[in-house]
Protein backbone atom coordinates (compact mmCIF):
# COMPACT_ATOMS: atom_id res chain seq x y z
CA UNK A 1 0.00 0.00 0.00
CA UNK A 2 2.80 2.16 1.39
CA UNK A 3 4.65 1.27 -2.78
CA UNK A 4 1.31 2.16 -4.03
CA UNK A 5 1.01 5.66 -2.70
CA UNK A 6 4.73 6.77 -3.74
CA UNK A 7 3.96 5.58 -7.07
CA UNK A 8 0.74 7.90 -7.58
CA UNK A 9 2.36 11.32 -9.19
CA UNK A 10 1.73 14.51 -7.16
CA UNK A 11 -0.45 15.75 -10.25
CA UNK A 12 -3.20 13.32 -10.09
CA UNK A 13 -3.65 13.15 -6.25
CA UNK A 14 -3.74 16.96 -6.04
CA UNK A 15 -6.65 16.97 -7.74
CA UNK A 16 -9.30 15.09 -5.69
CA UNK A 17 -8.01 16.43 -2.42
CA UNK A 18 -8.34 19.89 -3.07
CA UNK A 19 -11.63 19.19 -4.52
CA UNK A 20 -12.39 17.36 -1.15
CA UNK A 21 -11.19 20.45 0.96
CA UNK A 22 -13.88 22.57 -1.25
CA UNK A 23 -16.42 20.59 -0.30
CA UNK A 24 -15.14 20.76 3.20
CA UNK A 25 -15.21 24.32 3.35
CA UNK A 26 -18.06 25.19 1.16
CA UNK A 27 -20.85 27.82 2.94
CA UNK A 28 -18.82 27.78 5.95
CA UNK A 29 -16.60 30.54 8.25
CA UNK A 30 -13.19 29.61 8.02
CA UNK A 31 -11.18 30.04 11.17
CA UNK A 32 -6.97 30.47 10.76
CA UNK A 33 -6.11 27.02 10.29
CA UNK A 34 -9.27 26.31 8.12
CA UNK A 35 -8.20 29.61 6.08
CA UNK A 36 -4.34 28.17 6.00
CA UNK A 37 -5.77 24.80 4.56
CA UNK A 38 -8.00 26.71 1.91
CA UNK A 39 -4.88 28.72 0.87
CA UNK A 40 -2.53 25.72 0.38
CA UNK A 41 -5.64 24.32 -1.47
CA UNK A 42 -5.52 26.78 -3.70
CA UNK A 43 -2.13 26.98 -4.68
CA UNK A 44 -1.60 23.68 -5.73
CA UNK A 45 -5.06 23.78 -7.55
CA UNK A 46 -3.74 26.33 -9.74
CA UNK A 47 -0.16 24.83 -10.46
CA UNK A 48 -1.78 21.44 -10.82
CA UNK A 49 -4.39 22.85 -13.40
CA UNK A 50 -1.41 24.77 -15.63
CA UNK A 51 0.42 21.69 -14.89
CA UNK A 52 -2.43 19.26 -17.10
CA UNK A 53 -2.83 22.78 -19.54
CA UNK A 54 1.11 21.76 -19.95
CA UNK A 55 0.52 18.26 -21.02
CA UNK A 56 -2.66 19.15 -22.94
CA UNK A 57 -0.57 21.40 -24.85
CA UNK A 58 2.48 19.39 -25.48
CA UNK A 59 0.21 16.99 -26.82
CA UNK A 60 -1.35 19.77 -29.66
CA UNK A 61 1.94 21.31 -29.97
CA UNK A 62 2.88 24.77 -30.61
CA UNK A 63 1.51 27.50 -30.92
CA UNK A 64 -2.47 26.15 -29.91
CA UNK A 65 0.33 24.61 -26.72
CA UNK A 66 0.68 28.05 -25.22
CA UNK A 67 -3.05 29.38 -26.20
CA UNK A 68 -4.32 26.50 -24.29
CA UNK A 69 -1.78 27.60 -21.28
CA UNK A 70 -3.41 31.31 -21.93
CA UNK A 71 -7.07 30.28 -21.58
CA UNK A 72 -6.92 28.11 -18.89
CA UNK A 73 -5.25 30.94 -16.81
CA UNK A 74 -7.39 33.34 -17.63
CA UNK A 75 -10.55 31.09 -16.35
CA UNK A 76 -9.10 30.97 -13.39
CA UNK A 77 -8.38 34.47 -13.73
CA UNK A 78 -11.77 35.42 -14.32
CA UNK A 79 -13.43 33.16 -11.88
CA UNK A 80 -11.17 34.69 -9.20
CA UNK A 81 -12.61 38.44 -10.08
CA UNK A 82 -16.17 37.53 -9.75
CA UNK A 83 -16.37 35.92 -6.86
CA UNK A 84 -14.11 38.48 -4.79
CA UNK A 85 -16.75 40.87 -6.70
CA UNK A 86 -19.64 39.12 -5.81
CA UNK A 87 -18.26 39.10 -2.06
CA UNK A 88 -17.72 42.30 -1.59
CA UNK A 89 -21.50 43.16 -2.07
CA UNK A 90 -22.72 46.28 -4.10
CA UNK A 91 -20.95 50.05 -5.20
CA UNK A 92 -17.91 50.63 -7.75
CA UNK A 93 -15.29 47.37 -7.54
CA UNK A 94 -11.66 48.25 -9.49
CA UNK A 95 -10.54 44.90 -8.69
CA UNK A 96 -10.83 43.72 -12.65
CA UNK A 97 -8.86 46.82 -13.63
CA UNK A 98 -6.19 45.85 -10.99
CA UNK A 99 -5.70 42.56 -11.92
CA UNK A 100 -5.61 42.88 -15.85
CA UNK A 101 -3.17 46.11 -15.06
CA UNK A 102 -0.83 43.73 -13.04
CA UNK A 103 -1.01 41.12 -15.05
CA UNK A 104 0.66 43.55 -18.03
CA UNK A 105 2.92 44.56 -15.73
CA UNK A 106 4.10 40.81 -14.45
CA UNK A 107 4.24 39.61 -17.84
CA UNK A 108 5.84 42.73 -19.77
CA UNK A 109 7.98 43.75 -16.99
CA UNK A 110 8.47 40.77 -14.36
CA UNK A 111 8.38 37.69 -17.10
CA UNK A 112 9.93 39.11 -20.10
CA UNK A 113 12.86 40.34 -17.82
CA UNK A 114 13.59 37.46 -15.96
CA UNK A 115 13.62 35.55 -19.25
CA UNK A 116 15.46 37.96 -21.24
CA UNK A 117 18.08 38.08 -18.36
CA UNK A 118 18.28 34.26 -17.87
CA UNK A 119 18.61 33.62 -21.30
CA UNK A 120 21.66 36.12 -21.76
CA UNK A 121 23.49 35.66 -18.66
CA UNK A 122 23.34 31.59 -20.47
CA UNK A 123 23.66 32.12 -23.84
CA UNK A 124 25.13 35.91 -24.43
CA UNK A 125 22.71 36.80 -27.06
CA UNK A 126 18.94 35.80 -27.28
CA UNK A 127 16.81 35.66 -30.77
CA UNK A 128 13.15 35.28 -31.55
CA UNK A 129 10.55 35.57 -34.19
CA UNK A 130 10.12 39.53 -34.62
CA UNK A 131 7.14 39.32 -37.02
CA UNK A 132 5.21 37.34 -34.07
CA UNK A 133 6.11 39.43 -30.82
CA UNK A 134 5.46 42.73 -32.50
CA UNK A 135 2.10 41.53 -33.46
CA UNK A 136 1.63 40.40 -29.92
CA UNK A 137 2.89 43.85 -28.17
CA UNK A 138 1.16 45.74 -31.09
CA UNK A 139 -2.68 43.66 -30.11
CA UNK A 140 -1.93 44.17 -26.64
CA UNK A 141 -1.25 47.75 -26.47
CA UNK A 142 -4.60 48.75 -28.68
CA UNK A 143 -6.80 45.98 -26.31
CA UNK A 144 -4.75 47.44 -23.08
CA UNK A 145 -5.38 51.35 -23.88
CA UNK A 146 -9.02 50.64 -25.33
CA UNK A 147 -10.09 48.73 -21.55
CA UNK A 148 -7.71 50.86 -18.99
CA UNK A 149 -7.09 54.09 -20.45
CA UNK A 150 -9.81 55.19 -22.26
CA UNK A 151 -12.51 54.71 -19.94
CA UNK A 152 -10.88 57.72 -18.13
CA UNK A 153 -11.10 60.15 -20.75
CA UNK A 154 -14.74 59.18 -21.58
CA UNK A 155 -17.81 61.67 -20.19
CA UNK A 156 -20.57 59.41 -21.05
CA UNK A 157 -20.71 58.03 -17.00
CA UNK A 158 -18.99 59.66 -14.36
CA UNK A 159 -15.55 58.34 -12.77
CA UNK A 160 -13.50 56.23 -14.73
CA UNK A 161 -16.19 53.86 -16.08
CA UNK A 162 -18.18 53.12 -19.29
CA UNK A 163 -21.19 53.48 -19.89
CA UNK A 164 -23.69 49.73 -20.28
CA UNK A 165 -23.12 50.81 -23.84
CA UNK A 166 -19.51 51.39 -24.19
CA UNK A 167 -18.68 48.80 -22.07
CA UNK A 168 -20.41 46.32 -24.36
CA UNK A 169 -18.87 47.77 -27.57
CA UNK A 170 -15.40 47.81 -25.51
CA UNK A 171 -15.97 43.76 -25.27
CA UNK A 172 -16.82 43.18 -28.41
CA UNK A 173 -13.85 45.41 -29.72
CA UNK A 174 -11.00 43.51 -27.61
CA UNK A 175 -12.64 39.99 -28.30
CA UNK A 176 -12.30 41.11 -32.16
CA UNK A 177 -8.60 41.82 -31.61
CA UNK A 178 -7.91 38.61 -29.61
CA UNK A 179 -9.51 36.56 -32.17
CA UNK A 180 -7.76 38.04 -34.88
CA UNK A 181 -4.61 37.62 -33.06
CA UNK A 182 -5.39 33.81 -32.33
CA UNK A 183 -6.08 33.08 -36.31
CA UNK A 184 -2.79 34.45 -37.30
CA UNK A 185 -0.83 32.87 -34.68
CA UNK A 186 -2.76 29.57 -35.01
CA UNK A 187 -3.50 29.52 -38.97
CA UNK A 188 -2.42 31.77 -41.76
CA UNK A 189 0.77 32.96 -39.89
CA UNK A 190 1.38 30.40 -37.39
CA UNK A 191 5.25 30.14 -38.71
CA UNK A 192 5.71 33.80 -37.57
CA UNK A 193 5.28 32.14 -33.52
CA UNK A 194 6.96 28.70 -34.35
CA UNK A 195 10.34 28.15 -31.94
CA UNK A 196 13.51 28.96 -33.99
CA UNK A 197 15.12 26.30 -35.75
CA UNK A 198 17.99 24.42 -34.48
CA UNK A 199 20.98 25.21 -35.76
CA UNK A 200 19.65 28.52 -37.66
CA UNK A 201 19.89 30.86 -35.24
CA UNK A 202 18.95 29.91 -32.06
CA UNK A 203 20.06 26.51 -30.78
CA UNK A 204 18.04 24.54 -28.69
CA UNK A 205 19.40 21.49 -26.33
CA UNK A 206 16.75 18.67 -26.59
CA UNK A 207 15.39 18.96 -23.05
CA UNK A 208 11.74 18.19 -24.14
CA UNK A 209 10.41 14.54 -23.43
CA UNK A 210 8.45 12.34 -25.81
CA UNK A 211 5.18 13.52 -26.00
CA UNK A 212 1.97 12.21 -23.98
CA UNK A 213 -0.15 9.74 -25.23
CA UNK A 214 -3.67 9.76 -25.96
CA UNK A 215 -4.82 8.25 -22.58
CA UNK A 216 -2.56 10.51 -20.58
CA UNK A 217 -4.05 13.63 -22.51
CA UNK A 218 -7.84 12.36 -21.82
CA UNK A 219 -6.78 12.37 -18.22
CA UNK A 220 -4.98 15.90 -18.31
CA UNK A 221 -8.09 17.31 -19.78
CA UNK A 222 -10.38 15.80 -17.36
CA UNK A 223 -8.08 16.46 -14.42
CA UNK A 224 -7.85 20.22 -15.32
CA UNK A 225 -11.83 21.35 -15.96
CA UNK A 226 -11.94 19.33 -12.36
CA UNK A 227 -9.06 21.78 -10.50
CA UNK A 228 -10.47 25.09 -12.68
CA UNK A 229 -13.78 24.24 -10.69
CA UNK A 230 -11.82 23.90 -7.39
CA UNK A 231 -9.95 27.04 -7.81
CA UNK A 232 -13.09 29.27 -8.41
CA UNK A 233 -14.76 27.30 -5.22
CA UNK A 234 -12.01 28.03 -3.05
CA UNK A 235 -11.86 31.47 -3.81
CA UNK A 236 -15.39 32.12 -3.17
CA UNK A 237 -14.53 30.46 0.01
CA UNK A 238 -11.65 32.27 0.90
CA UNK A 239 -12.74 35.73 -0.62
CA UNK A 240 -14.21 37.42 2.70
CA UNK A 241 -10.81 36.71 4.61
CA UNK A 242 -8.72 37.90 2.10
CA UNK A 243 -10.34 41.42 2.05
CA UNK A 244 -10.42 41.26 5.80
CA UNK A 245 -6.67 40.62 5.78
CA UNK A 246 -6.08 43.57 3.75
CA UNK A 247 -7.98 45.99 5.23
CA UNK A 248 -6.40 45.13 8.34
CA UNK A 249 -2.97 45.13 7.13
CA UNK A 250 -3.69 49.12 5.76
CA UNK A 251 -2.63 48.29 2.30
CA UNK A 252 -4.13 49.39 -0.68
CA UNK A 253 -6.83 47.45 -2.06
CA UNK A 254 -5.28 47.16 -5.41
CA UNK A 255 -3.08 44.85 -3.63
CA UNK A 256 -5.49 42.20 -4.24
CA UNK A 257 -5.32 42.52 -7.91
CA UNK A 258 -1.45 42.06 -7.78
CA UNK A 259 -2.05 39.35 -5.65
CA UNK A 260 -4.29 37.45 -7.66
CA UNK A 261 -2.32 38.19 -10.94
CA UNK A 262 1.10 36.83 -9.49
CA UNK A 263 -1.07 33.31 -8.14
CA UNK A 264 -2.54 32.54 -11.39
CA UNK A 265 0.54 33.66 -13.55
CA UNK A 266 3.26 31.80 -11.39
CA UNK A 267 3.06 28.29 -13.15
CA UNK A 268 3.62 30.26 -16.73
CA UNK A 269 5.94 31.84 -15.86
CA UNK A 270 8.05 28.84 -14.67
CA UNK A 271 7.05 27.30 -17.86
CA UNK A 272 8.51 30.84 -19.51
CA UNK A 273 11.87 30.70 -17.58
CA UNK A 274 12.62 27.38 -18.63
CA UNK A 275 12.25 27.72 -22.24
CA UNK A 276 14.37 30.52 -21.78
CA UNK A 277 16.91 28.73 -20.12
CA UNK A 278 16.61 25.89 -23.61
CA UNK A 279 17.23 29.08 -25.56
CA UNK A 280 13.58 28.63 -26.88
CA UNK A 281 12.83 32.97 -26.02
CA UNK A 282 10.42 32.56 -28.88
CA UNK A 283 8.17 29.86 -26.61
CA UNK A 284 8.87 31.99 -23.54
CA UNK A 285 7.33 35.02 -24.93
CA UNK A 286 4.22 33.40 -26.26
CA UNK A 287 3.53 31.82 -23.62
CA UNK A 288 3.90 35.36 -21.45
CA UNK A 289 2.42 37.84 -24.24
CA UNK A 290 -0.08 35.34 -24.68
CA UNK A 291 -1.00 35.07 -21.03
CA UNK A 292 -1.18 38.88 -20.69
CA UNK A 293 -3.47 39.20 -24.37
CA UNK A 294 -5.89 36.39 -23.15
CA UNK A 295 -5.63 38.11 -19.30
CA UNK A 296 -7.53 41.14 -20.93
CA UNK A 297 -8.76 40.42 -24.52
CA UNK A 298 -10.92 37.48 -23.02
CA UNK A 299 -11.15 38.69 -19.32
CA UNK A 300 -12.65 42.34 -20.85
CA UNK A 301 -15.70 40.90 -22.78
CA UNK A 302 -17.03 37.84 -19.93
CA UNK A 303 -16.49 40.92 -17.45
CA UNK A 304 -18.87 42.78 -19.69
CA UNK A 305 -21.12 40.12 -19.59
CA UNK A 306 -21.59 39.47 -16.31
CA UNK A 307 -21.70 43.28 -15.48
CA UNK A 308 -25.23 41.96 -16.37
CA UNK A 309 -26.33 40.02 -13.06
CA UNK A 310 -23.60 41.45 -11.04
CA UNK A 311 -24.27 44.42 -8.78
CA UNK A 312 -20.93 46.40 -9.44
CA UNK A 313 -19.65 49.09 -11.13
CA UNK A 314 -16.62 48.21 -13.20
CA UNK A 315 -14.07 50.55 -12.27
CA UNK A 316 -11.92 50.13 -15.28
CA UNK A 317 -9.49 53.94 -16.05
CA UNK A 318 -6.17 54.12 -14.41
CA UNK A 319 -5.01 56.75 -12.54
CA UNK A 320 -2.80 58.65 -14.01
CA UNK A 321 0.55 57.39 -12.20
CA UNK A 322 -0.88 53.29 -14.03
CA UNK A 323 -0.92 55.46 -17.21
CA UNK A 324 2.18 56.18 -16.58
CA UNK A 325 3.48 52.88 -16.31
CA UNK A 326 1.53 51.45 -19.22
CA UNK A 327 2.62 53.99 -21.42
CA UNK A 328 6.59 53.54 -20.75
CA UNK A 329 6.45 49.38 -20.16
CA UNK A 330 4.60 49.36 -23.67
CA UNK A 331 7.20 51.84 -25.11
CA UNK A 332 10.46 49.80 -23.45
CA UNK A 333 8.84 46.62 -24.52
CA UNK A 334 8.18 47.50 -28.55
CA UNK A 335 12.08 48.73 -28.33
CA UNK A 336 12.90 45.48 -27.17
CA UNK A 337 11.42 43.23 -29.27
CA UNK A 338 12.10 45.78 -32.63
CA UNK A 339 15.23 44.13 -33.61
CA UNK A 340 14.25 40.57 -33.06
CA UNK A 341 17.63 39.72 -30.50
CA UNK A 342 17.82 41.09 -26.94
CA UNK A 343 20.87 40.97 -24.13
CA UNK A 344 20.51 41.02 -20.73
CA UNK A 345 20.71 44.91 -20.56
CA UNK A 346 16.77 44.35 -21.82
CA UNK A 347 16.17 41.90 -19.40
CA UNK A 348 17.61 44.40 -16.69
CA UNK A 349 15.62 47.66 -17.66
CA UNK A 350 12.80 45.71 -17.65
CA UNK A 351 13.12 43.88 -14.26
CA UNK A 352 13.93 47.47 -12.73
CA UNK A 353 10.25 48.56 -13.99
CA UNK A 354 8.81 45.38 -12.96
CA UNK A 355 10.26 46.78 -9.06
CA UNK A 356 8.89 49.59 -9.63
CA UNK A 357 5.47 48.87 -10.32
CA UNK A 358 5.29 46.55 -7.19
CA UNK A 359 7.36 49.11 -4.88
CA UNK A 360 4.11 51.91 -6.27
CA UNK A 361 1.45 49.15 -5.66
CA UNK A 362 2.20 48.99 -1.82
CA UNK A 363 3.35 53.01 -1.60
CA UNK A 364 1.38 54.63 -4.03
Amino acid sequence: MVKLARSVPWYLVIPPITALVLLGTWHRELGVFALVVVAAALIAAVLTAVHHAEVVAHRVGEPFGTLILAVAVTVIEVGLIIMLMTSAGEGPSSLARDTVFSAIMIVCNGVMGLCLLLGALRHGEVEFRVEGVTAAVATLSAVATLALVLPTFTTSSPGPTFTGVQLAFDGIASLVLYGSFVFIQTGRHRQYFLPLEPGSRVESDGEHGPGPTTRATAISLGLLFLCLVVVVGLAKSAAPAIEHAVVAAGAPRAVVGVAIALLVLAPETVAAVRAARRNEIQTSFNLALGSALASIGLTIPVLALASIWLQNTLVLGLSPKDMVLLALTIVVTTLTVAPGRATLMQGAVHLTLFGVFLFLSLVP
